[in-house]
């Protein structure tokens, strides 16, 4: 067996307390270094995690050769610089969602891992719980017949308006933050591109409250509602000719066992059971083993473009009023 792959963590982001937990669970792994750029901070947050290399800079950790690769979960505006300096310093990187701020950032991620031949991922964890596994296994069984509508819903109001989320400099905003998740599913379910998008927004400092309508072209159209001024909520409903899934936590599905209703005409409605999972612990155990060449990955680069330029539609469409093409 592999030595463990060494992580390290550029950023005390509170994200990175649920990798950390993931890691140490992971059969694979192990958090060996983390980085800020206030070396007392990092300093703190290596004594609550028991982590046992500190980097007073991001630079400084990725000069160090400590590490086999890093995680990512800087505010949205540095993912696309810090990604490809972690890139070109030589090591593979996840990357919190998304994977940059715009779709032109992506794809000089995509470029930058292309030339250097080192994996980049981006860190929708949802995707690798098994629930999601169980629900295109039936989408494609034809439990609902031909799949119509998609919706989806990621919403909860955000107290402190003092936060990276909110502030437009660093790329903040409803639609980035969880509003990405919302068009990743529906991406997901139909394993397509949408045409065209529309969508109507309430704005602050940021994008507030944003929702969205995606036109694929198999002929579904998925809404997506986002908002971080909203009552927390979380939803996926796929309908289809002869029925319907409702998941009810779709984001964060758990540890424990958990699944979701099945609706089919003229019969009682069923609850699928799946069993429960470390959404994280799956998506760091497969980074790594992509990394060892023991997989291929199951969502590459050319995936995190792709859903970018769909995001920097929907906020072309709510700011200019318009319906924006995509082409597929």
């Amino acid at each position: 067996m592999s030595d463990p792959f060494r992580w390290g963590i550029l950023s005390t982001a509170d994200i990175g307390r649920r990798l950390i937990h993931a890691i140490r669970q992971s059969r694979n792994g192990e958090v060996i270094a983390v980085a800020s750029r206030e070396r007392t901070r990092a300093e703190r947050w290596a004594a609550e995690h028991a982590i046992p290399r500190v980097f007073g800079s991001y630079d400084e950790l990725l000069r160090s050769k400590a590490v086999d690769g890093v995680y990512l979960p800087l505010p949205n505006a540095l993912h696309a610089e810090w990604t490809i300096r972690a890139l070109e310093a030589g090591y593979p990187v996840l990357c919190e969602k998304p994977i940059a701020a715009t779709a032109s950032g992506a794809e000089q991620v995509r470029a930058a891992s292309a030339r250097t031949g080192l994996l980049v991922a981006e860190a929708f964890m949802y995707r690798f719980h098994p629930v999601f596994e169980r629900v295109r296994a039936l989408i494609r069984d034809g439990a609902i017949g031909t799949v119509s509508t998609i919706f989806s819903r990621f919403t909860f109001l955000l107290d402190d308006r003092a936060v990276n989320v909110t502030s437009a400099e660093l790329a903040g905003g409803a639609l980035r933050d969880v509003g990405c998740y919302c068009v990743n599913v529906a991406r997901l379910l139909t394993g397509l591109e949408p045409l065209r998008v529309s969508a109507f927004e309430r704005r602050s400092t940021v994008d507030d409250t944003v929702v969205a309508l995606l036109d694929f072209p198999n002929g579904v159209l998925a809404q997506c509602e986002t908002s971080i001024a909203n009552f927390e909520r979380h939803r996926v409903e796929v309908a289809g000719t002869t029925g319907a899934i409702v998941l009810e936590q779709p984001w964060v599905p758990g540890e424990g066992a958990t699944g979701f209703t099945l609706h089919r005409s003229g019969k009682p409605v069923d609850w699928v059971a799946v069993p429960g999972a470390n959404a994280y612990q799956q998506q760091v155990e497969h980074f790594v083993d992509v990394v060892q060449g023991r997989a291929r990955a199951r969502w590459g680069m050319d995936d995190a473009v792709a859903n970018m330029r769909v995001l920097d539609a929907i906020a072309a469409s709510a700011r200019d009023g318009r319906v924006v093409e995509l082409g597929g």
